[in-house]
């Protein structure tokens, strides 16, 4: 029953990171060039949008990888262990860093927004930050609860 849990939810993780290449396949260089005929002024604007967007697809691929190799260690009965508090931890790493360069990225949503008129592409930078934030406080959670557990269990090992 628990390979087949973990199945399901390593397909999931395959599942989320497929429109995400899809979007950085297909609709990125649009924003791109979209963004070059929304600012003009800004030269280079075309070029900072593509290198930003794929910039931010990296920590989200690996945190994706992270999540399968999690998988892969509760699949091996290895979920209480060191290796499984590491995931966690670079899953959390790669949550705030998203956080960051979205962040970081704010400006450029700012001027898409007040050039075009349109709000709501501010909001999905919020939403992208927020997102990820709660992520990485559930990353950090489950970290400290599996560290603890391990501690309680090495203990144990000893005890007996």
């Amino acid at each position: 029953m628990k390979r087949v849990s973990t199945l399901f939810l390593k397909i999931a993780v395959i599942l989320i990171g497929i429109p995400i290449l899809a979007l950085c396949i297909f609709l990125v260089p649009k924003i791109a060039n979209y963004s070059a005929e929304l600012l003009p002024n800004i030269t280079y604007i075309k070029y900072f949008v593509l290198i930003y967007m794929y910039v931010t697809a990296i920590p989200f691929y690996f945190a994706l990888y992270q999540a399968f190799k999690l998988l892969s260690y509760i699949d091996k009965n290895k979920a209480f262990s060191k290796i499984s508090v590491t995931a966690l931890k670079n899953i959390k790493y790669c949550a705030i860093s998203i956080s960051i360069l979205y962040a970081g990225g704010m400006p450029l949503f700012y001027l898409a927004a007040d050039k075009d008129d349109a709000p709501g592409i501010i909001l999905i930078g919020l939403v992208v930050i927020f997102a990820s934030m709660v992520i990485a406080v559930f990353a950090a959670v489950l970290q400290k609860l599996l560290k603890e557990a391990i501690d309680i269990k090495s203990e144990n090992d000893l005890t007996v």
